[in-house]
């Protein structure tokens, strides 16, 4: 077995460079692919939220993003924490941008997670912080702690 974050074992790691690059210049000729269509879903939104979606729009969040994914190497925190390995390619923010909109460029805000926790994480921040629509804030302390965050989301 290999232990996380390495992709190879002591015998052949000499390989772990070249799988690293070759998976870079991957992640780069495929990245306009992946993101054409993100975050292109209309919502009904205010002024508040359209300010909120278009920093999705920039080249900020897309070299963020790309960090982000390379940091988590592609799997979800949620599902890490439980001793799950699930791949994922989505970013999330720990404390949402609508309750924190200060913290939406902090890279240690920032965590890959994938569809199932996303719609679990999205159902707990609107319980707990009071975001989404028709939603009012609760100013409840925000929670850093992933582990928490799972735990919470999932009962």
């Amino acid at each position: 077995m290999v232990k996380f974050p390495d992709h190879y074992c002591k015998q052949h790691y000499e390989h772990e460079a070249e799988y690293l690059a070759s998976r870079e210049r991957w992640a780069r000729s495929h990245d306009k692919h992946y993101t054409h269509k993100y975050n292109t879903v209309t919502r009904n939104r205010d002024d508040t939220k359209r300010k909120q979606y278009n920093f999705y729009r920039t080249r900020q969040w897309s070299h963020l993003r790309q960090q982000v994914l390379e940091r988590d190497h592609y799997l979800c925190a949620y599902c890490r924490v439980q001793g799950i390995i699930t791949p994922a390619k989505t970013v999330d923010h720990l404390r949402p941008i609508e309750a924190f909109p200060n913290d939406k460029a902090n890279i240690n805000n920032l965590v890959v997670i994938c569809r199932q926790c996303h719609a679990l994480k999205t159902q707990f921040e609107q319980k707990y912080y009071g975001c989404g629509k028709e939603n009012t804030p609760t100013g409840n302390k925000p929670v850093d702690d992933i582990k928490a965050i799972s735990r919470m989301m999932r009962s």
